[in-house]
């Protein structure tokens, strides 16, 4: 029983040093894209549309690691600590391009249980993203910049799914056309809220946007 507490006490020591590193080195959540918004012809097909939106690299440690229990305690002590809505919401869209291409690595490998796992996770932080923007915007913060990252996110995030839906087992393919329904949903209300406030919203190259 000792060791286990030994265990489980330097477990949270290191998750909650590696926590005040990251908040150290990402006191903004900084995102790779350009400013222009793209607008896609008529005969482009959306898998190989260039959606001005860059994901992150996962890292090395992915869900399939050993180690993934102590990131993941990281992440849920960064975003819980974190008191300004906007940022927390720059937080979970993070953690949200990050495990999207996790999942892509694990279908790739064949891990397709942990990689439909993964997916969900990372698109219910996509919803937990907006849910946070709203409370932002509630507050008055000025939330414009981050819903066109948003809107990019969300696109960028649909073409990964299309991508993964390609090579994915039969079985796993139900569970991920319904993980898509975050990012559909996503760009949906990001465009809604950008066309109340008259900004130029990224345009979708998939038909029914």
């Amino acid at each position: 029983m000792f060791r286990k507490f030994l265990y489980g006490l330097s477990a949270f020591g290191l998750a909650f040093a590696i926590l005040v590193v990251s908040l150290f080195k990402s006191a903004t959540v900084k995102y790779a894209f350009g400013a222009a918004i793209p607008t896609p012809s008529a005969n482009v097909k959306a898998d190989n549309f260039q959606i001005d939106y860059f994901l992150p690299y996962p890292g090395k440690i992915l869900p399939s690691s050993p180690l993934w229990s102590i990131k993941a305690v990281r992440d849920f002590l960064w975003y819980h600590l974190t008191t300004n809505p906007l940022k927390r919401a720059e937080i979970a869209l993070l953690f949200s391009d990050k495990r999207i291409g996790s999942s892509q690595v694990l279908f790739e490998n064949k891990n397709s249980d942990l990689g439909l796992t993964t997916l969900t996770k990372s698109e219910k932080y996509l919803e937990t993203a907006f849910q946070d923007e709203e409370d932002a915007r509630k507050r008055g913060m000025d939330t414009s910049n981050f819903l066109t990252k948003y809107s990019l996110a969300s696109l960028k995030h649909r073409q990964v799914i299309d991508q993964i839906l390609k090579t994915a087992p039969e079985d796993a393919k139900p569970g991920i056309i319904k993980a898509q329904d975050y990012s559909k949903n996503g760009y949906k209300f990001s465009r809604d809220v950008l066309n109340s406030k008259g900004i130029p919203v990224p345009k979708s190259p998939f038909s029914g946007d």
